[in-house]
């Protein structure tokens, strides 16, 4: 058969000489300074290869896959390969920088660098201020549009909440509430969005109707009624910097909802005793929805309205307000103005109506009032 038929025998290739990539290993050894061993097994058994016969397959497999760092053992245990580990992560720490097995996989979850999560954008929290004094008259549409209007000039964004069924506050921007096709009625009852009822004029304003009067046996059977107006604030809270609400003259739901939005409570106070007798009743409702719906909301300050200087009796009222409530009660006065009655007849705030009046400066000197004990 010839040559075919001949069998030939794999004979064990002698090394008679160093293979290159052993004197290499031993150059770079060289190069590294030499350190008393640290560990309990001894580095040199496992540094330095053992001499004799390579089978052929064996040898070629070896220069093909072996880098410097992971040839030193050829031949080690796993227990000789743990020892070097620890031997050339101590020469690492000493001598020249060299790369470890586990520099050249991917961390696991629980080895890598912890990444640090991105900081999400801040969202907006507007200061919501509810007005509100169950005694009616002591001007609490008058202040919540003419202290929005004067934020709004020292650059805030500003909406207005007219609460009341009245819908003085939507009047007072020339508005007719009984022409208007969506109101609060339709956000509180049937879960508008409330930006779809939002009216630009000198500020937004979301705007009453007469329905708003019906609004409170409407919501009687739904699910957390106290936190509606609360819930639709959320779709709008990035917008604006503040939010003023004008409430009834009343302690009922839609007063609630209001106390219950807020984080602020400013109550008017016309200089009388009848008007002040109210602010006991107010205090109990404040107390009953901060233990039970909102205990953020606070009395932000007791405001003397429609002050007349000339009575003893208003001078009095305003002692008897510092005497029970102290720091409470706001330093600035609103006194008494034609201006304020002339205002609302043609659709604008007292601040549009007679910039440089008297009667605008009051409400420019409590916006700066509340603004300073907002920043301390």
């Amino acid at each position: 058969m010839g040559f075919l038929s001949r069998k030939t025998k794999n004979r064990p290739v002698t090394v008679e000489e160093a293979h290159p990539i052993f004197e290499e290993l031993e150059r770079m050894e060289e190069a590294v300074p030499e350190r008393p061993a640290a560990s309990e097994t001894p580095v040199e058994e496992s540094e330095h290869p053992p001499a004799g016969p390579l089978a052929e397959g064996e040898g070629a497999q070896r220069a093909e896959s072996s880098s410097p760092p992971r040839a030193s053992a050829p031949a080690a245990t796993e227990t000789d390969g743990a020892s070097a580990g620890v031997a050339l992560e101590e020469e690492v720490a000493d001598g020249p920088a060299r790369f470890m097995p586990r520099d050249l996989i991917a961390p696991s979850r629980h080895e890598g660098a912890v990444e640090e999560p991105a900081a999400e954008a801040a969202v907006g929290h507007p200061d919501v201020i509810a007005f509100a004094n169950q005694k009616g008259g002591v001007a609490k549409t008058t202040t919540t549009l003419n202290l929005a209007v004067a934020f709004a000039e020292s650059g805030y964004r500003v909406l207005c909440i007219d609460l009341d069924p009245q819908g003085n506050l939507t009047m007072s921007q020339g508005i007719d509430p009984d022409k208007v096709e969506k109101s609060l009625y339709d956000v509180l009852v049937n879960d508008m969005p409330i930006s779809e009822i939002i009216v630009r004029r000198e500020i937004d304003i979301a705007v009453a109707s007469i329905d708003l009067a019906g609004a409170e046996i409407a919501m009687s059977t739904k699910i957390g009624r106290e936190r509606t107006l609360q819930k639709a604030l959320k779709q709008v809270s990035a917008d604006y910097d503040f939010v003023c609400i004008d409430t009834p003259p009343s302690l009922g739901l839609l007063t609630i909802n209001a106390l219950t939005a807020a984080n602020k409570v400013i109550v008017p106070v016309q200089c009388e005793y009848l008007s002040m007798r109210g602010l006991v009743q107010l205090q109990n409702t404040l107390k009953m929805i901060q233990e039970n719906l909102n205990p953020e909301v606070k009395i932000e300050g007791i405001l003397p309205t429609m002050l007349d200087t000339r009575t003893v009796h208003a001078k009095e009222a305003v002692e008897i307000l510092e005497e029970n409530f102290g720091d409470l009660v706001f330093k600035s006065r609103i006194r008494k103005a034609i201006k304020f009655a002339e205002a609302p007849v043609k659709g604008s705030s007292v601040l549009k109506y007679d910039s440089g009046s008297s009667a605008a400066n009051y409400y420019r000197e409590l916006a700066k009032e509340v603004l300073a004990n907002e920043s301390s």
